[in-house]
């Protein structure tokens, strides 16, 4: 699609301020697609009509809501305005754009599952979309499950389950490589991630497609802690070393549990079946770019 085609494309973005919302405002101007951060609160219903009758979008979508500042422990202790965001303001938000008859895309989290005896680690079982989340462990998660589960109702939405976020800009403390290597110890577990220099771009195809429902939006496969630490030692910095730790040892450390999972990304694949695997599309995109040591 050239970008006379995108002309016809007019995007209302929310979450202005977070990472992948910033991100989106970048790939709307380098596609030549027309696109505003919406200036509403989620939660306060009027804000948001008001944004979408003067915006007069093509497709909405939301990169708004609360993780948790360092992380989502901050949830446990602020269970309100983790509802007011996550679930009222996301539900307003769905609802206004399925009355104004709008396509929402929804940022949402794959932190609902955790490995179990139908999907042990290693086994290469991934969860589906239609499988129901089994991890309560942090309140962030509970929200997040009792979202989506919610929004299944709305048919116009498409929701994305991101994990483990991962971007070319090692320099990004909200990014999982820059998080795990500045960890005094890691735990070392296969899991699904989200490479954001590849499914950023597909997510805004998938609004031009009007793709809706939930998506693994994952690279296909997994990758440990102690694998991407490695490709970091090998491509960024040599004399770089880590320790990792049982986790019963960082249970220790942090407030919520966190999950650990392999999505099936299948759904997503079968749509876009140029999208690498895990392990290539962390070299292409993340690393090869970043990369500091001599061959």
């Amino acid at each position: 699609m050239g970008t006379e085609a995108n002309g016809s494309f007019n995007f209302l973005i929310y979450g202005k301020t977070g990472w992948i919302g910033g991100l989106l405002g970048k790939l709307c101007e380098s596609q030549g697609i027309s696109y505003t951060y919406g200036s509403g609160r989620l939660q306060d219903r009027q804000s948001i009509v008001t944004d979408i009758e003067s915006v007069k979008p093509s497709h909405v979508f939301n990169a708004a809501g609360v993780t948790g500042r360092p992380n989502v422990d901050w949830c446990e202790s602020h269970k309100v305005e983790t509802i007011r965001t996550n679930v009222a303001g996301t539900l307003t938000l769905a609802d206004i754009c399925k009355e104004k008859g709008l396509v929402l895309i929804n940022y949402a989290t794959g932190c609902i599952f955790e490995y179990d005896s139908g999907h042990t680690l290693g086994s290469g079982i991934g969860f589906k979309e239609e499988d129901t989340p089994n991890f309560t462990g942090s309140f962030y998660s509970k929200t997040k499950a009792m979202v989506e589960e919610l929004l299944k109702n709305y048919e116009n939405v498409c929701t994305l389950r991101v994990r483990m976020p991962i971007s070319s800009d090692l320099t990004n403390p909200r990014n999982f490589i820059t998080k795990i290597a500045r960890y005094e110890k890691v735990v070392d577990i296969p899991n699904s991630m989200t490479i954001l220099d590849e499914l950023l771009p597909i997510s805004i195809e998938m609004a031009k497609r009007n793709l809706t429902g939930i998506y693994n939006f994952t690279n296909p496969g997994v990758v440990s802690h102690n694998e991407i630490l490695e490709m970091y030692r090998d491509y960024i910095d040599p004399s770089f070393t880590w320790k990792n730790f049982t986790l019963e040892e960082q249970a220790k450390v942090i407030i919520a549990p966190r999950s650990n999972n392999e999505l099936d990304a299948t759904k997503l694949k079968t749509e876009f079946p140029e999208m690498l695997s895990i392990k290539e599309s962390l070299i292409k995109f993340v690393f090869e770019p970043n990369k500091k040591v001599k061959a």
